[in-house]
C-alpha cells in the first residue's frame, strides 16, 4: 500500500530539480545551436527557461513519477521534448555539433554544482528551511548527475552519440549515425534489463561524490 503523504513529500522535493534539470539541458542545446549559426530553436521559441515549452507529458511527468512510485526513485529517468537543431545550418556542421551536444550535459554539471552550493547554504539557514532545502539540493545533485552521465553515453541520439559522430572520421561517423533510429529502443531495452543501471550507477556515484567533496559536503 502506498504512503500518500510520503509520495507527496517526495514529489514536492524532486519536482523542481527534475524540471530545471531537463528544461535547462534543452535550452542550453538551443542556445549553443544559435551561437554556432542555427537559429531553429530560437525561431520556434525553444530557447526559454519556461518549463512548459520543454515538458513532454510522458517523459517529463509520467515516467519519472512511475519510477518514484514503484522503485523508490533509486534510478530516476526522464526526458523532455528535444530542442530542434538543424545541423546543416551550423557554420561548421561536423565540428560545431560537438559543442551543441556538449551544452546539455554541461548545463547539468553546472546545475549539480549550484545544488551543491544550496546544500551547503542549508547548513546556516533556520531549521524550518534547512531540511527541505537540503533534501531538494541532494535530489538536484543526483538528478543532474544522472542526466549528465546518461546523455554522455555514446549512443545516438543521446548527446554522447552526437559527440562521437562529431569526433569520428567522416566514413565511420556516417555509419555510426545510422544507429540513431534504433537508439531509443536500445536505451529502453538496456533500462528494463538492468544493464543501464549497472553501467550508470558507478559513474553517477563517482560524479556526485566528486561534486560533494569539492564543496566539503561529506
Amino acid at each position: 500500500m502506498f504512503d500518500i503523504n510520503a509520495i507527496i513529500q517526495t514529489i514536492a522535493i524532486v519536482a523542481l530539480p527534475v524540471i530545471f534539470a531537463i528544461t535547462l539541458h534543452e535550452a542550453a542545446h538551443g542556445y549553443a545551436a544559435r551561437h554556432f549559426g542555427d537559429p531553429t530553436a530560437w525561431e520556434q521559441g525553444r530557447i526559454s527557461l519556461n518549463p512548459l515549452r520543454h515538458i513532454d507529458p510522458v517523459g517529463t511527468i509520467l515516467i519519472p513519477a512511475a519510477i518514484l512510485l514503484f522503485s523508490g526513485g533509486t534510478f530516476l529517468f526522464g526526458y523532455a521534448k528535444p530542442v530542434p537543431v538543424d545541423f546543416g545550418r551550423l557554420r561548421h556542421p561536423k565540428s560545431d555539433m560537438l559543442w551543441v551536444a556538449l551544452a546539455g550535459p554541461a548545463a547539468n554539471l553546472f546545475m549539480a554544482l549550484v545544488w551543491a552550493l544550496m546544500f551547503k547554504l542549508s547548513w546556516v539557514l533556520p531549521d524550518f528551511f534547512s531540511l527541505p532545502l537540503a533534501r531538494m539540493a541532494e535530489a538536484g545533485i543526483i538528478v543532474n548527475c544522472v542526466l549528465m552521465v546518461l546523455n554522455l553515453l555514446p549512443l545516438p541520439p543521446l548527446d554522447g552519440g552526437r559527440i562521437a559522430v562529431s569526433l569520428l572520421p567522416h566514413r565511420l561517423a556516417w555509419k555510426f549515425a545510422r544507429i540513431e533510429p534504433w537508439g531509443f529502443p536500445i536505451l529502453l531495452l538496456l533500462l528494463f534489463t538492468g544493464i543501464l543501471g549497472e553501467v550508470m550507477t558507478p559513474l553517477v556515484s563517482f560524479s556526485a561524490h566528486a561534486i560533494e567533496s569539492l564543496f566539503g559536503l561529506y
